[in-house]
């Protein structure tokens, strides 16, 4: 993340401190890394927040910039950046073009917004995205158990500290919850926005059930 911003030290914070934007590829194979992220942002006592919770009438670029603006912290994976061999084989740009979005923030209009980069592999950022160079790549090696271990690092300093066998539990119980969601709501994707919503209230209720210190804040 960088460390020296630009201007707008002195402007009062326009975000919700609890509120996390999460920036991640939208298909099947991610779905485990997906809960992940939604699991471990909530055992942190963070709500996440994602552009496919906010109704299509907006245009998707303003919904984006919205979310980004309303949210203390943005965590972005760009473990996608191979062709989608659909046709035409084409490479995602998705999520380092809502990456560009969030450093502009905090460079530009809000010094205090903090923002992530997640990747499979660390060394493959340097290579993508080049003007990444000197930023902590966070790579979890495309297993839950990465994003957990990560999330310890990136979020030492916030109130609530749960363990890596603490998020892996909210996950299990996300997991669970999510095969009901899609019986429920007859979807095969979780990537919707219904679906997301009620995967965020389950994660923070489960959390709330395992780490003592949310409990007391609650």
């Amino acid at each position: 993340m960088p460390t020296t911003p630009r201007s707008g030290t002195n402007r009062k914070a326009s975000y919700v401190s609890d509120k996390a934007f999460l920036n991640v590829p939208y298909d099947e194979k991610f779905e485990p890394l997906y809960l992940a992220f939604i699991a471990g942002l909530s055992g942190f006592g963070l709500i996440p927040r994602a552009v496919l919770e906010i109704p299509e009438s907006q245009r998707r670029l303003d919904r984006i910039f919205s979310l980004i603006r309303g949210c203390r912290m943005s965590f972005h994976d760009l473990s996608r950046v191979q062709l989608d061999l659909k046709r035409p084989p084409t490479p995602r740009f998705n999520m380092p073009f809502e990456l560009g979005l969030a450093v502009a923030w905090q460079w530009i209009a809000e010094p205090s917004h903090s923002w992530y980069v997640f990747e499979a592999n660390g060394r493959r950022a340097e290579k993508s995205l080049s003007d990444l160079k000197g930023t902590e790549i966070y790579a979890h090696g495309n297993r839950p158990r990465g994003v957990f271990r990560e999330l310890t690092d990136v979020l030492v300093n916030e109130p609530h500290q749960p363990t890596v066998r603490d998020l892996e539990a909210i996950y299990r119980g996300l997991r669970k919850y999510a095969v009901e969601i899609k019986e429920k709501l007859r979807r095969k994707s979780l990537f919707h926005a219904r679906p997301f919503r009620d995967l965020v209230i389950r994660a923070l209720a489960i959390a709330r059930e395992r780490i003592p210190s949310l409990r007391q804040s609650a």
